[in-house]
């Protein structure tokens, strides 16, 4: 088969398996492809932050074996000779795991996180390590390990934190599947800013170890081109694991739940949740990209549930968290720790133990508060993010119509699902005038993540997103 190296780099993982199957194309040339586009284009947007390539062709040559000993009939695991990409948070074993940290610069883990060695257990090739801030602290993937992650979209921008690696090489072609993380929208954030698809799926659905600083509010997500990549990552990873007490079984096929429609379906959209500030250009590029659902056959209504900015919840247990992980060494280590990191630890030190548990009182209310709303509702739409991507290496945008912003205080539609735990999607909704992506967040019901899926598919059908990025 004839194919242009940068075409190859973009098929999708659902594609380039059918491909293997006829065997019209093998997974070594596309290996081997996706790590000289890594090469030519990494320096430019750190997104890989440590590379793989002996064990990558490996893998490659090995599944190439796999496919051609293969009798008819026979079924390979889902990701064989797959390109994947690791977040730096999650250990890989005897892969340097910096966790973007000048703590953790040296370590080489002697295990994989559950994550991690399912997608490897599945076929998996392991290109590398994707970037990340410090411990995954906030919406930017700027470190003082390695630097920030530039959003291919625009040089001196930022891809998004704090799977930002991730996002900027799904949307780069240095791999069509990359795992994320998410404790307050850091799939959710670089996926709209580099305008891919993120899935934040229900709480536990895929298991975590070692634990997120923030482990009720944190899940791990996949982060593809298209939501077919998704759902099949999603098959792998999903599933109840000892290591996690968080963690449960489904018994859906996510693969399945693609098919059909989602005619008739009762959708709630809201533009800013009633509290939310957000770019007019943002708001008008998501709004016209909610309104299609009623192409899709759905009835669409603007709603949501009358309740207040929970960041106060969520500044509580984030900060908490780190000045609990610090606890002990603060005064030894501080100084090596990022300085926006080392102001939420101080942040984090002047509440008492009553503040976290009112925290998580509150977290239950708001939790009980919205699966009464959705009664009403199958989905929810929102925009993704307020604004599209400000300067890599910052910590924040600084301020959204005048109103200025905190660490993660600006992610206001992503974080108030992480205390819900319900699955979350974002799908690309348009760009602005500057050429930025923009994300429509799609949100189910409690452990309804076959549904935000078949739903993020529709849309996707109906408005399918380019990827003719800027030289």
């Amino acid at each position: 088969m004839t194919m242009s190296p940068t075409d190859l780099c973009y098929l999708s993982a659902t594609e380039l398996r059918r491909h293997y199957r006829d065997r019209s194309l093998s997974p070594v040339e596309v290996t081997r492809a996706t790590l000289d586009r890594i090469e030519a284009h990494n320096a430019r947007l750190n997104a890989f932050v440590t590379l793989t390539p002996d064990r990558a062709l490996a893998e490659a040559e090995a599944a190439e074996r796999a496919y051609a000993s293969a009798a008819a009939g026979d079924r390979l695991p889902l990701l064989s000779g797959i390109p994947v990409s690791i977040k730096d948070l999650t250990p890989t074993k005897g892969v340097l795991t910096t966790r973007g940290s000048l703590l953790w610069q040296d370590w080489i883990p002697d295990y994989d996180g559950p994550p991690a060695a399912r997608l490897f257990a599945a076929g998996g090739v392991l290109l590398g390590k994707t970037n990340t801030p410090e411990l995954g602290w906030k919406g930017d993937s700027g470190n003082r390990v390695f630097g920030p992650t530039h959003n291919p979209w625009k040089q001196g921008r930022t891809a998004g934190g704090s799977s930002g690696g991730a996002a900027a090489a799904v949307a780069a072609g240095m791999g069509p599947l990359a795992q994320g993380s998410d404790g307050a929208g850091s799939v959710r954030m670089p996926a709209g800013l580099c305008g891919i698809f993120g899935l934040k799926p229900s709480h536990g659905l895929v298991p975590q170890y070692p634990p997120s600083a923030v482990p009720p509010l944190s899940h791990i997500g996949p982060m593809t081109r298209t939501v077919a990549d998704g759902a099949l990552m999603l098959q792998v990873m999903a599933g109840s694991h000892i290591l996690d007490p968080y963690s449960h079984d489904s018994g859906v096929d996510y693969l399945a739940a693609l098919e059909g429609g989602i005619e008739g379906l009762r959708v709630a959209w809201s533009p800013d949740l009633g509290f939310a500030p957000v770019d007019p250009e943002v708001a008008a590029t998501v709004a016209a990209a909610a309104g299609r659902f009623t192409e899709l056959g759905c009835e669409l209504e603007m709603a949501h549930p009358p309740l207040p900015d929970p960041w106060e919840q969520v500044d509580i247990i984030w900060a908490t968290a780190f000045a609990g992980i610090f606890r002990d060494n603060f005064d030894e280590v501080g100084d090596r720790l990022d300085a926006g990191l080392r102001a939420v630890v101080e942040h984090g030190q002047g509440f008492s133990g009553a503040d976290l548990a009112a925290a998580y009182i509150g977290k239950s209310n708001y939790y009980g508060a919205w699966r009464e709303f959705m009664q009403d509702y199958d989905l929810m739409l929102t925009p993704t993010l307020p604004i599209t991507a400000f300067g890599a290496g910052l910590d924040q945008p600084g301020q959204i119509n005048g109103q200025p912003t905190t660490y993660l205080g600006w992610s206001a539609f992503t974080y108030p699902f992480n205390l819900t735990g319900a699955p979350a999607a974002t799908v690309p909704a348009g760009r602005t005038a500057n050429g930025l992506p923009t994300g429509l967040q799609i949100i189910g019901r409690w452990r309804d993540d076959a549904t935000v899926l078949r739903a993020a598919a529709a849309f996707e059908q109906l408005a399918p997103w380019d990827y003719d990025l800027p030289a």
